[in-house]
């Protein structure tokens, strides 16, 4: 895919693409009709490979005929049963309903997205362990609101970074179990209850259909929209950590600053003189685009109502797909950033010695106890930084 509008979409690939949608929006009826013959409750004359049925050449047509319905299913339904033996199209579908399919598929594009952050994450973990055994000791100024503050170390900057990184991995680790939604028309799995003759019969089917599609087994959340905004915001905070990093870097890449550098910086079309920090700059737009996509979410999820929400639940879809394309590629851009970065000390000592008034702080602490101070006046960076790393390597032992 390309998108002239989001420079670095190619990186996501197809990745909650309509291509992706359609095809998990098959595989969701395509598992589902596989358990009701393997179950019995369906006749064997039934069984069909119902992605033989439509292919890419149907997405257009899918797609216009959505605006109909309000949803993609419908359409896909119809033509599947169009295009299906008698039988197949007698039991396919049966005892699901349009959301139950949607919300599956949704929850397998957003598996295989999570997975593309996963890995770029452990990538920019490994790069930021480099850049602290690297660059550990080296002194840096430490800046407050803007201004000079107190000594500090390389170590300790990127190992704020990586602090940021591992937490939001963490919570991207706990997104792994994604439900699966097998409801029926109104939650209440009324359907399937009467296909299998039993309520026990339909969670059965409910649980078939996770473990088929490689979902997490769950109860019907139709109008709970929790599983969908935890992704959102999971996709939010890793967002938000790389924009850090990238205020960091785009701010360190001054001239007038010059500790940071990007190892290919972008070029400018009228000033050949020009190495701007490209990767740092789009990292910052994704931070500033990513939070209203998730509050959006959050918007959709409350105006839930009844057993089905009237533009809510219509409102995520392309919203999450948005996200979530952007987060993967975001993921890669701070993958690359960290991975090339070059980190100049001899400037950052510099900047550290022709900063003014740093030493009052210490100065006062020799006041009050009387006592000299620690000449490098560090505090707790060394623990802080040890810390950080233990963790990481913890977290990189984990993921093997």
């Amino acid at each position: 895919m390309s998108d002239l509008f989001w420079p670095g979409d190619q990186r996501a690939g197809d990745l909650m693409s309509d291509a992706a949608f359609l095809a998990a929006l098959i595989g969701v009826e395509n598992s589902w009709l596989a358990i009701l013959v393997e179950s019995g409750v369906a006749p064997r004359a039934a069984a069909a490979d119902l992605s033989r049925l439509v292919g890419p050449g149907d997405r257009d047509a899918v797609a216009a005929a959505a605006e109909h319905d309000g949803n993609p299913v419908t359409a896909l339904v119809r033509l599947l049963r169009e295009r299906a033996g008698a039988e197949t199209a007698r039991w396919l579908h049966r005892g699901l309903t349009s959301q139950d399919v949607v919300d599956s598929a949704l929850m397998c594009c957003l598996r295989d997205a999570l997975g593309a952050v996963d890995l770029q994450l452990g990538q920019q973990i490994t790069a930021l362990v480099t850049l602290i055994e690297t660059h550990r000791d080296a002194p840096v100024l430490a800046r407050t609101l803007t201004q000079p503050a107190l000594p500090s170390t390389a170590g300790l900057k990127f190992a704020t970074w990586l602090t940021a990184v591992l937490d939001v991995s963490e919570v991207l680790g706990g997104m792994s179990a994604l439900p699966v939604q097998a409801g029926g028309a109104a939650g209440t799995m009324a359907a399937a209850t009467e296909l299998t003759g039993s309520p026990e019969g339909a969670l059965a089917l409910s649980d078939a259909l996770a473990d088929a599609l490689g979902l997490a087994r769950a109860t019907p959340w139709h109008t709970t929209r929790g599983p969908l905004s935890r992704v959102g915001d999971a996709l939010v905070g890793c967002c938000d950590a790389w924009g850090r990093i990238a205020n960091d870097v785009a701010t360190g890449a001054r001239a007038e600053i010059a500790e940071f550098a990007e190892s290919s910086g972008g070029g400018s079309s009228t000033m050949p003189h020009k190495s701007n920090p490209v990767l740092s700059v789009l990292l910052r737009r994704t931070a500033l685009v990513a939070p209203p996509l998730g509050a959006t979410l959050h918007a959709a999820a409350a105006a839930g109502v009844d057993e089905r929400a009237d533009g809510g639940w219509h409102a995520e879809w392309a919203t999450i797909r948005t996200l979530a394309r952007r987060t993967v590629a975001a993921a890669g851009q701070c993958a690359d950033l960290l991975t090339g970065l070059r980190f100049d000390a001899t400037r950052a000592a510099a900047n550290l010695s022709a900063a003014s008034g740093i030493l009052a702080e210490q100065q006062a602490m020799v006041e009050l106890t009387g006592r000299p101070t620690s000449p490098s006046y560090l505090g707790t960076t060394d623990l802080l930084v040890d810390a950080a790393l233990r963790r990481a390597r913890e977290h990189l032992k984990g993921s093997q």
